[in-house]
This record gives C-alpha cells, structure tokens and sequence, in this order.
C-alpha cells in the first residue's frame, strides 16, 4: 500500500454518485462488454437431497467429472454435523456448475466485507475521499482562539501511520495549519466530536472474548490509530513497585487500572484485561527488574475521546497552548455543530462554526484494499457506516444494513428476506448469509462499471499481499477471493478463470466446522480445481440444483423459457451507463437496436443520460 502525505484544504463534505472507475485488473475488463449480463439467481434446493428434475440431458462428461469432483473433496472431511452452501457459476455462460445447498444461509464471517465494499462502491464511488474537520465556536484575534476546538469525525479510518509517516502526522500537519493562521494559544477544550454516527460502537453478537482484542476495536465516527494504543509495559524502579506504562500514542484519554508489580525471579506475565468494552483497562500479574518492556496493543474504549488527547498533546508539543481539558461528543444532542450554521454569518443567535482546517482520506478504493486484503474490521464497519448515513441518512449498522438490502433488490431484481447484516466486517456470529447471496452479488458487480475497481480489492491467490494460498496451481495469480474466518466458520468467495478463460463466480461458505484449517484445504482444493476446469463442448450447463449427489438438469429450452416467464421488472429494464449507446447495448444483450426503440417510444438515442433507466423488449 503506497503511502499518501495529508494534504489540508477547505472541502465540502459530500457523496457523489458512482461515474468513473479507475480500472486497474485484468480479469474484468470483459464485464461490461460480455455477450449476455447474466444476474445469477440461486437455484432453489431440493425439498429432498435425492430429487431430480423429472427431464434429462447428457452432461459434459468434464462437467460431470468436477460436480463429482467437488463433492468428494467437501465428503472426504467426514464432517457430519457440518454445513456448508455452495455455488459456482460461469459469468460468461450463466450456467450453474456446482451447488451445494445454495439458498442455506450461515455466519459468512470476513465474506461480509464482500458486501460492505460492493456497497462502499456502489454508493460512494472509488474516489470517495472522507473529510476530517477542525472548528471552532470562538474568535481568533491576536494569535487566540478563544473558545474549544472540536475535531469534527466523519468516518476516517486512515488516521494513522498504515497510510502516512507516523502515527500523528496528521495531526502535527493540522497543527502546523493553525499556526500558519497565527494561533498559537486555545482558551477553551479539545473537543473529539464522534455525532456524525448513531447507534452502538460495537457489533450485535460480538463475544466477549473480542473486548481485549486489536482486530474488535470500538467504532466511531472519530478514529484514530485504527482505535488501538500499545501499552509499553517496563519494570518499576524498585522490587514490589508497580510497573511503568507507557501509552504509544501517548495521551490522557486512557483508564488504566494497574494491579501487576515488579519482581524478581521467573518469566514475565502480565495480563491485560478490561470488564467491558467501555471500562477501564486492568494489568495484572508481574515483571522482572531489569527487563526490557513488554509490549500489549489494546482497543480503545472511548476514540474520540482518546483523539481529543492525542491532539492536545500534539498541539502543545508543536507550540500552541491549550487552557482547557479535553472532551468527547457521541450524540448529535450534545454536538457544538447541532443546529448550527457553518461556513455562515451568525444570525438570530445561531453562532457560526468556523471551518479552521480540512484534512481529506486517500480514496475509497486504496480504503477497500485494506478492508479486503488486510481483512481490517474497523475500515470495514466504518464503511458501512458511512454507506448507511450517505445512503439512508442514518450512520448506524441497521442503516449501512438496509442501503445493502437496497442495492442488491435493485440490482439483480430478488428480494433477500433471510439476509441478516450485523456487522459490516463479519465478525458477529449472528449475520447470515448464503452462498446464493454472495452470487448474485458477484454477478451484478462482474456486470457493473464496479468491476475493476471491486476486483483490485481482492486478494491475489499466490500473492504475496494477497491470498498466500494456493501456491504453483492453476488458480495462482488467477483467483481473486475474500476470506473468512471466525470459530468454526470459513469462507471463501470471489472470482477464478477456468482453463479456457471462462469467468467463474463461486462462494464457499462452511459452518459448525471442526477444524477452519482444515475446511480451507478443501476451499483451495476447490479453487485450484475451479481454474483447471475446461469444457469440451459449447454447450452450456444449465441451472439446477446439486445436493448429496449430483442431480441431472432439465432440458434447456424448457428451464429457458420458463425463467423467461418469471424474469421480474426489474430483469426487463437497463439501466443507461456513462458512454453507452443503444448499438452497444443492444450488442451486448443480443437483441436488436430497432426493438429497442420500439419498447422506448420518444427516446432519443443520441441523447441517453447515465442513469436514464429504459425498457428491454
């Protein structure tokens, strides 16, 4: 991940509509050019394992030869308590290659960050960039603020040194804007304003064993240092004196309780432990004299809190005093910027807020190549967040939740009642969905000007900063998945060329597994065979459904012409796309441009607008 210096300026916060990406992998730059954009429903599973469809047809004895395949590879775990869901199609054919219990839907894990940055795209766009902001209700005159200085979050999760030079370089650069303006002292707090998100700092159904953990961090509008700080842990200067701590980034907004001591003899231990999430952080048990440091990254109970104190110090550290203490905003009742005007003359007594600096985030996509490739979980949550706030108008989960619901009905023309979001990164055990979800999601993305940028987020099967699996087989540098993993549950979803360079979307998803290392075998086992899979005929595989053992499907034109029959509005209409044109179209859906405009009466195809929706006859 490159490294991008803050810049600061004065921006208007907004999100824009999705018109451009930045292409930047190969696998699909066919999407939009494919002759026929497949939306892939999941086929319905069978009432019993052993039903067929009641016609036949000879398979391809290759397609047979994988079918089998795939199901040994899944049967030879034993696992008889396990369940799985699993769906492999051909975006280029529209067929159905492998299902296993399709429509079942599990704890997904990491793969709910597939929906999370499909979402991301689809409402912000990839060059989205978020907005961090210093205010004030005061005046400055003579070199003084007189008044707080509120540090304004609106989703940020780059504040820290993953994407710049140091941990605090954003804030030393925002210090050095408010000397530049000639402030040099603040009569008045430091305010970590954290209102522009709602609801709960953690997700429903996260366990308890996540309160102590890095990767389960509180979320907040204001974050800073992916709401983590690295308590450095050194021996007291006497035996039986309690150790000294250090907080790496240093600041005021920690409670720490320390219980542990100094003493001699023995290996160290020293246990970091908190009561709840909010509560304070506890060190238990003891450390030699003498002994270099113990090192313990520890989530933050309050962020924004914790950020008003760190740019108190910076600010001091960099020449600018501050009278005041520090103070933290969670809820729009309580924010100094409620019902105020900004950029605005004060009038009838609402005071104006005046913008002090900006400092804007490296775009959404080198954002989403940390929720996908990393598997980051506080990126992930604050993308949904912020996706439910643009979208809904309500920066919470439930509403990142209903904004995903809207894309995915609007897209691919189903309706998703058994899609439960929690969480945007999938660490509440509680979210479910099912492998038919996830692929009509990659069909509609594989399908959509989302295609390149979504792809570039996935990790790189055989990469080393990507999916370090599936080493010297056919899906290395080939096959681009999201992982995912929580207890007893694993996933992997994405896309893989076959060996005649068919595009293939495929979702495994695995619970109540005894073993995640071992149900990832089988996953990379199925991948490796996926990009091996070549067809000896062109003939297509149609949709059916594969349970225990593979079922035999029924008879093209029949299951054609009875999917043209239930094809619902929202599969008889187009959406127009920035550059498209009724001859491109037509092409790509292989129909003809004179129908076209028989089924738009009053169209003008010279004059087709990005987001114009028209009819397909």
């Amino acid at each position: 991940m490159r490294r991008i210096f803050p810049f600061i300026t004065v921006l208007a916060l907004a999100a824009l509509p999705y018109t451009a990406v930045r292409g930047r992998a190969a696998f699909a730059t066919e999407s939009v050019a494919a002759p026929t954009p497949v939306v892939a429903v999941a086929p319905q599973q069978s009432a019993s394992a052993g039903t067929t469809a009641s016609a036949h047809v000879a398979l391809d004895p290759e397609v047979v030869s994988l079918r089998t395949n795939l199901q040994r590879l899944i049967d030879a775990t034993g696992w008889r308590n396990a369940q799985w869901s699993v769906l492999v199609v051909s975006l280029d054919r529209g067929d159905t290659l492998f299902a296993l219990a399709p429509d079942l839907t599990l704890a997904p894990a990491s793969n709910m960050k597939l929906l999370t940055s499909a979402a991301g795209l689809y409402y912000l766009g990839p060059e989205f960039r978020y907005a961090t902001f210093l205010m004030t209700d005061g005046n400055v005159a003579g070199g003084v603020l007189d008044g707080d200085l509120i540090i304004y979050g609106t989703g940020d999760p780059t504040l820290s040194d993953r994407f710049y030079p140091s941990k605090t370089a954003v804030w030393e650069a925002l210090a050095d804007t408010l000397l530049a303006q000639g402030i040099t002292e603040i009569r008045g707090d430091v305010v970590g304003d954290a209102s522009y998100f709602g609801g709960t700092s953690v997700g429903v159904g996260w366990q308890e064993s996540y309160m102590n953990a890095s990767y389960a961090a509180p979320v907040s509008a204001l974050s800073f240092n992916d709401n983590i700080v690295t308590l450095r842990i050194l021996p007291g200067e006497q035996p039986n004196w309690r150790p000294r701590v250090q907080l790496i980034p240093g600041g005021e907004g920690i409670g720490i309780v320390n219980q542990a001591t100094t003493r001699a003899g023995g290996r160290p231990m020293i246990q970091v432990d908190r009561a709840s999430y909010h509560g304070p952080i506890v060190l238990r048990g003891a450390i030699p004299p003498g002994h270099p440091g113990m090192w313990r990254a520890v989530p933050v109970a309050d962020p924004a809190r914790y950020t008003a104190a760190v740019v108190r110090e910076v600010l001091e550290k960099r020449g600018i005093h501050v009278t005041g203490g520090i103070r933290a905003v969670q809820r729009e009742t309580e924010s100094p910027l409620t019902g105020r005007s900004v950029f605005a003359p004060a009038f009838d007594g609402n005071a104006a807020l005046t913008v002090l600096a900006v400092h804007q985030s490296p775009p959404l996509l080198d954002i989403l190549e940390v929720v996908n490739k990393k598997s980051h979980n506080l990126y992930a949550e604050l993308v949904l967040r912020t996706v439910g706030r643009v979208a809904v108008g309500e920066g919470t989960v439930e509403g990142g939740a209903r904004a995903v619901h809207h894309m995915l009905e609007r897209e691919t023309g189903a309706s998703y009642p058994d899609l439960a979001i929690y969480d945007g990164s999938g660490l509440s055990p509680l979210n479910r969905v099912s492998a038919g979800h996830l692929i009509r999601l990659l069909t509609f993305v594989a399908n959509s000007p989302m295609a390149e940028p979504f792809l570039a987020t996935l990790p790189e099967a055989g990469a080393q900063d990507g999916l370090r699996r599936m080493y010297r087989t056919p899906a290395e540098r080939n096959l681009r998945a999201k992982t995912g993993t929580i207890d007893r549950v694993s996933a992997l979803s994405g896309y893989v060329r076959s060996a005649d360079g068919e595009r293939l979307a495929f979702s495994i998803i695995s619970n109540d597994v005894p073993s995640t290392w071992r149900a990832k075998r089988v996953e990379d086992a199925i991948g490796a065979r996926l990009a091996a899979f070549r067809r000896s005929s062109g003939g297509r595989v149609v949709v059916t459904p594969v349970a225990a053992q593979t079922a035999t499907p029924a008879a093209p034109a029949a299951l054609d012409s009875a999917a043209a029959a239930s094809a619902s509005d929202a599969r008889r209409t187009y959406r127009i796309r920035r550059g498209d044109t009724l001859e491109g179209i037509a092409k790509r859906l292989g129909l003809d441009v004179r129908a076209l405009l028989d089924a738009n009466p009053g169209i003008d195809p010279r004059r087709l607008m990005p987001g114009q929706v028209i009819r397909l006859p």
